[in-house]
C-alpha cells in the first residue's frame, strides 16, 4: 500500500512539473531571449578589456565577439519567430554561452602578454555565472553548461597557457567554487520559481472555486426554489434592466402576468404535491416555449408567472401572450374539480407594453399587466386582456370609470358587500367588514383595485365615503345583525376638512353607538408630517369609533403608525398566514404577534381559506380572524341567511 502511494505521489509531482513547464512556455522563452540580448551586450562590452589587457590580438577577439553576437542573436531570433518550445530556447542559449566561451579563449590565449592572458581567464568565471544566474536553466542545463565552461578553463591552463602549480590551486579552487555556489544557487531560484507557481496555481484554483461559489449562490438566491425559474427578486432586476433601457434607449418590452387558473381547488383535490409538480410542468413548459423570443420567465408568487419580452409594438405582446395561453392549453393536464366545463389546466393572461404616457413609472406597468389580468379573469378565465387604457376594466384614471363614479350612488351602481369576523375564542359572530362594490351601467364588476384608485385622485372617494359609513350602519348595525361593522377609510377622507363632523352626524341620524363601528386605515400611508390626519383620528376616537391598522406588514409606515396611534385592533396582511407553510415564515408571524401584544393591541388576522389555518391562529391565540374559510364577502341579504343558518 505505501509502495502504491509513493507511485501515486511521483506521478503526481511528475504531472506537476509537466504542467509547470507547459503553461511558463512563454515565460520562460521571453526570459531566455532577453537574457541572450543582455550577455550579448555585455559580451561586446569587454572588448575593451581585450584592448587593454591583451591589446596584439584584441583586433582578432573583438571581430570573434561581434561575429558569434551577431550569428548567435540572429538564430535566437529565428527560433524566436517560428515560436520553438522554451527547452530547445534554453539549449541554444546554453551553447551560445560555450561557444561564445570558445571564440573568446582561443584567439586571446594567441596573446604575447602571457602574464595578461592568465589573469585574463578568471574573468571566464562569468561564463559560468551566466549560465546559473543569468539565464533560467533548469538545474540539469545549467550544470553540463557549467561544467563544459569549467572544463575548457583547465584544458586552456595546461595546453593553451601552461602555468606552475600555485596559478591551478588558486584560479582552479576559484573555478571550482564558482561553480559549485552558482549550481547551488541556481537550484535554489528554480525550486523557489517552482514554489511560487504552486502558490499561483493553488490561488487560482482557490479564486475560481470561489468564482464558481459566488455564482452559485447567486443563481440560487436568485431562482425560484420549486419551479427553477427566476424568483421575485431577479425578475424585479430584469424589469428595472428593462425599463431603464426603455428609458434611455427606447427599447419596448412588455409585461405579462400569468395566472393558473382555479389553482387552489386543483391544490385541495389533487394535493400540495401534485399542485407543486403542476406549477413545475407550466414553468419548465412555458420557458422552453419562450426561448425563441428572448424573454424572462418569472414566478411573481404563488400560482401566479410573469414575463417580460422586448416588443416593439402592441401586436407582438398580444401574439406572445396569446401563444403563453395555448401553450398551457395544449398541455392538457387534467384538472376535475373545474366547474366552468374545462377539465384541464389553464391561464389567464394579462399584458401591458411601454408607451408614451402621463405617470411614466416601472409600478406603472405592472399595475396595468395585473388590471388586465383581472379583467381576464372577469371574462370566464383562459384568455387573454391587454391593457387598453380606455377600457373601463382595465383602465386607469380615464373618463369613462371617473364619470361612472360620479353617478354611481345615484343609479345604484355602488353597494356593499359584507365579510364576516369571527372570535378566535369563542367562534362567535364579531364584527363584519363592509367591502365597496362598482358595477357598470350594463351590470359588469369593476375590481375595487381599479376603481378606488380613481376615486381618490378624483375626489369621489368622499362622497363614495360616506355612502358606505351610512349604508353599513343601516345594514348591520340598527338591525343588530353583527355587533360592530368596519369599514374601510381613505387617508383622502381623513385629511378633508369637517369629516369627523360629517360621521358624528351619520351616527347622530342612524341612532347607532360610534363604539359598534370600525375605521380601517391601511398602513401604505406615510405619517409623517401627517399632523391632520392624525388630528381626524382622535376626534373620531372621541366619538368611541374603533380605529383599526389594516395590512400591517405590507407598507413602509406600520411601526411609525404604532408609535402614533394607540390602535384598537391591528389587522396583519394575508401574506404572512400564507408563509407560515415555511418554518421562517411561522416564526416571523410569532415575532408581529409578539410584537403587537406587547403594545397592547387586539390582533385580527385575515386571509383564513382552510380549517389547519383557522386551528394554527387558535394556538397563537389570534383575536379575530376573517377569510373565505369563514365566509366570504356577500350582499346583505345573503349575510344575514348566513347567520341565521
Amino acid at each position: 500500500m505505501a509502495d502504491r502511494r509513493e507511485i501515486l505521489d511521483k506521478e503526481r509531482n511528475a504531472e506537476i512539473v509537466k504542467l509547470y513547464k507547459d503553461q511558463t512556455q512563454s515565460e520562460r522563452v521571453g526570459s531566455a531571449r532577453q537574457g541572450l540580448w543582455a550577455a550579448a551586450f555585455i559580451y561586446l562590452a569587454f572588448s575593451i578589456t581585450d584592448i587593454l589587457l591583451i591589446p596584439d590580438v584584441a583586433k582578432t577577439v573583438i571581430i570573434s565577439r561581434i561575429m558569434i553576437c551577431v550569428i548567435g542573436l540572429l538564430i535566437l531570433e529565428l527560433l524566436f519567430f517560428i515560436k520553438v518550445k522554451s527547452n530547445t530556447m534554453d539549449i541554444t542559449c546554453a551553447m551560445a554561452l560555450v561557444i561564445s566561451y570558445v571564440a573568446w579563449l582561443c584567439p586571446a590565449a594567441m596573446t604575447q602578454q602571457a602574464d595578461h592572458f592568465r589573469y585574463y581567464m578568471v574573468f571566464g568565471s562569468l561564463f559560468m555565472m551566466s549560465a546559473n544566474l543569468f539565464f533560467g536553466f533548469d538545474i540539469i542545463l545549467s550544470i553540463i553548461t557549467s561544467t563544459c565552461v569549467l572544463g575548457l578553463f583547465f584544458l586552456a591552463l595546461f595546453y593553451l597557457a601552461p602555468v606552475d602549480s600555485g596559478y591551478v590551486l588558486a584560479f582552479g579552487t576559484f573555478y571550482v567554487a564558482c561553480f559549485a555556489f552558482t549550481s547551488y544557487v541556481n537550484l535554489r531560484l528554480n525550486r523557489e520559481r517552482f514554489h511560487v507557481y504552486l502558490n499561483a496555481l493553488e490561488a487560482k484554483k482557490q479564486n475560481r472555486e470561489a468564482t464558481e461559489r459566488g455564482k452559485a449562490l447567486l443563481r440560487l438566491s436568485n431562482t425560484d426554489y420549486l419551479t427553477g425559474v427566476d424568483n421575485r427578486r431577479a425578475i424585479d432586476q430584469r424589469l428595472r434592466d428593462s425599463w431603464n433601457e426603455w428609458q434611455n434607449d427606447a427599447i419596448g418590452f412588455g409585461a405579462i402576468l400569468v395566472d393558473v387558473d382555479f389553482f387552489k381547488k386543483y391544490n385541495d383535490f389533487y394535493g400540495h404535491q401534485a399542485g407543486d409538480h403542476c406549477l413545475v410542468l407550466i414553468a419548465t413548459t412555458l420557458k422552453n416555449a419562450l426561448l425563441p423570443f428572448n424573454a424572462s420567465l418569472g414566478r411573481y408568487g404563488g400560482e401566479e408567472f410573469i414575463v417580460i419580452a422586448p416588443s416593439a409594438n402592441r401586436e407582438d405582446v398580444m401574439q406572445l401572450a396569446e401563444m403563453i395561453r395555448q401553450t398551457v392549453e395544449n398541455m392538457a393536464l387534467s384538472h376535475d374539480q373545474r366547474k366552468d366545463g374545462l377539465s384541464i389546466v389553464t391561464v389567464s393572461v394579462g399584458a401591458a407594453f411601454t408607451r408614451e404616457q402621463r405617470d411614466s413609472r416601472l409600478e406603472k406597468i405592472i399595475t396595468e399587466a395585473d388590471r388586465a389580468l383581472y379583467s381576464a379573469k372577469a371574462n370566464g378565465r383562459n384568455c387573454v386582456r391587454l391593457f387598453d387604457p380606455t377600457d373601463p376594466l382595465t383602465g386607469d384614471d380615464n373618463e369613462h370609470i371617473a364619470a361612472l363614479l360620479r353617478v354611481a350612488i345615484t343609479n345604484n351602481l355602488v353597494s356593499l358587500v359584507y365579510q364576516p369576523i369571527l372570535n378566535v375564542k369563542t367562534g362567535q359572530l364579531e364584527a363584519a367588514e363592509a367591502l365597496m362594490r362598482l358595477k357598470l351601467l350594463d351590470g359588469t364588476p369593476v375590481s375595487p383595485v381599479a376603481f378606488i384608485p380613481i376615486a381618490e385622485r378624483t375626489g369621489s372617494i368622499l362622497d363614495l365615503g360616506l355612502w358606505s359609513i351610512r349604508q353599513a350602519c343601516t345594514d348591520i348595525l340598527v338591525p343588530f345583525a353583527a355587533p360592530m361593522v368596519s369599514v374601510n377609510v381613505s387617508p383622502i377622507q381623513l385629511k378633508s376638512k369637517g369629516f369627523a363632523a360629517k360621521v358624528s352626524a351619520i351616527l347622530a341620524e342612524t341612532g347607532v353607538d360610534g363604539h359598534r363601528l370600525a375605521f380601517e386605515i391601511t398602513e401604505g400611508i406615510n405619517m409623517d408630517h401627517q399632523s391632520v390626519i392624525l388630528r381626524c383620528i382622535k376626534d373620531l376616537e372621541a366619538q368611541g369609533i374603533k380605529i383599526w391598522l389594516d395590512d400591517f406588514g405590507t407598507g413602509f409606515a406600520g411601526l411609525s403608525w404604532l408609535r402614533l396611534f394607540n390602535f384598537d385592533t391591528v389587522k396583519i396582511d394575508r401574506s404572512f398566514l400564507q408563509d407560515c407553510e415555511t418554518d421562517r415564515g411561522r416564526s416571523l408571524l410569532r415575532d408581529i404577534i409578539s410584537l403587537l401584544r406587547h403594545r397592547g393591541h387586539k390582533i385580527l388576522m385575515e386571509g383564513i381559506e382552510t380549517e389547519e389555518q383557522l386551528k394554527l391562529m387558535q394556538q397563537l391565540k389570534i383575536d379575530y380572524v376573517q377569510g373565505y374559510h369563514l365566509g366570504r364577502p356577500t350582499p346583505l341579504a345573503a349575510f344575514r341567511s348566513r347567520l341565521a343558518a
